[in-house]
């Protein structure tokens, strides 16, 4: 288990991690949201990271968000980042404020669909797999722009962005281009669309300064606040 003051101090030194990287970019910190991925992580955790005033989490799973969300302060906003199965739309919607993993048109009627059963609004992203790695998620390059020409129709859903997952293990450069061709995409869109969407969901712990220096709004950072995972729900 780890320690009240390590957890602290390590969400403390990401803060500040954030804040130089966008610095550094001429960017404001304010423009940057810190997701503290929980997932697999207990609730002690959360806790502690809840009361050093972190109030963005995310998981991966919408069991486990089952688990955490009544158990949890209801004033946190809960973000559902991993792979979602359609036979999941109804917890993820339910659970979460937001959606960051939205990978196809069927996934996203089904999404608007339930929502409006349950007189619900999530924000979501569209997972864009920028790589093109066959083990990544995600809708292709050439597919995003049908997706938000109907997303942004919907009336039980407020798209806001796009979400991608680097490679893992890649150097620099390929980070970079990963994450600036998933901003040179948004901007491509929003010119073609007349439309201002402004996430992006990119960067992880070990790549959230890259993607932070080449547009990212919102980070997703578990095991360099919580350490390693072991602790399985």
């Amino acid at each position: 288990m780890q320690s009240v003051k390590h957890i602290k101090e390590q969400l403390n030194h990401i803060r500040q991690e954030v804040e130089i990287s966008a610095k550094n970019a001429s960017r404001d910190p304010k423009d940057i949201t810190l997701v503290a991925v929980s997932k697999t992580f207990p609730n002690e955790y959360i806790e502690i990271a809840y009361n050093d005033n972190q109030r963005v989490f995310g998981e991966n799973k919408t069991q486990e968000l089952s688990i955490k969300v009544p158990n949890l302060p209801n004033d946190i906003e809960w973000h559902m980042i991993g792979h979602l199965q359609s036979n999941k739309v109804k917890q993820a919607v339910e659970l979460a404020s937001y959606i960051h993993s939205v990978d196809s048109l069927k996934l996203l009627r089904r999404i608007d669909r339930i929502a409006g059963e349950l007189n619900k609004k999530p924000k979501i992203f569209i997972e864009v797999n920028i790589s093109g790695e066959t083990s990544k998620f995600g809708t292709t390059k050439d597919e995003v722009t049908e997706m938000v020409k109907e997303a942004i129709h919907c009336e039980n859903l407020e798209l806001i962005g796009y979400m991608t997952m680097a490679p893992f293990g890649v150097d620099e450069e390929e980070l970079r281009f990963v994450f600036s061709s998933l901003r040179k995409l948004r901007d491509e869109i929003n010119n073609q669309l007349s439309i201002e969407l402004k996430e992006l969901s990119m960067g992880m712990s070990n790549d959230f300064k890259i993607a932070i220096e080449e547009g990212a709004t919102f980070v997703r950072v578990g095991s360099s606040i919580f350490g390693k995972r072991s602790y399985q729900v």
